[in-house]
């Protein structure tokens, strides 16, 4: 009678740590899964980018500045992604606030602001920036159930011993944190 005391509580143990595993490689996959989404997107990001300087570059020849920082930011951005996580959200962040400055600078341009190419540019980058924006959310909420689940008990008994770590946010850009100020008058 004890050994079969003995085996069923050894059985009940071994299917609690498989499913305690199962859970964790979940979490871990859809981490991995919402980090390739905004991968994605990111880079779609770095492909519109050479379009619009081009479509830009003849009216702008004494603006070469900001076509040249709009250019070294995405060669920097796209160099972050094998850097991990923070280097990347870091090297992003400079792209965007590069790419906010070249539309500033695009808005002084009449002949910019009616070429219907660089419009379309630009709103497929808007649109763009905000798929990037709901990703980085997806991932964030993502790797808060993930690293939760790695620190509750009993799950932090067995998730350093079998491999998993914890995993960083996609930073938002400092500007974010600002409250923008309108006045209008």
């Amino acid at each position: 009678m004890v050994p079969l005391i003995i085996a069923g509580v050894l059985i009940v143990l071994v299917v609690f740590v498989i499913l305690l595993y199962n859970g964790l490689v979940t979490k871990r996959n859809r981490v991995d899964e919402a980090n390739a989404q905004i991968q994605v997107q990111l880079k779609r990001r770095h492909d519109l980018i050479p379009n619009l300087v081009n479509a830009v570059k003849g009216y702008m020849d004494f603006e070469k500045g900001v076509l040249t920082a709009v250019t070294e930011a995405r060669a920097n951005a796209i160099a972050a992604g094998a850097q991990g996580t923070a280097a990347q959200a870091q090297a992003e962040n400079a792209l965007s606030g590069t790419l906010r400055s070249l539309f500033a600078v695009v808005e002084n341009y009449p002949q910019l602001k009616a070429n219907e190419n660089v419009l379309s540019l630009q709103e497929q980058l808007t649109t763009t920036e905000n798929q990037i924006s709901f990703s980085r959310q997806h991932l964030n909420a993502t790797v808060l159930e993930y690293n939760n689940s790695l620190q509750v008990f009993p799950n932090v008994l067995i998730a350093g011993p079998l491999g998993f770590t914890k995993r960083e946010f996609f930073a938002a850009e400092p500007e974010a944190a600002e409250v923008p100020v309108v006045n209008l008058g």
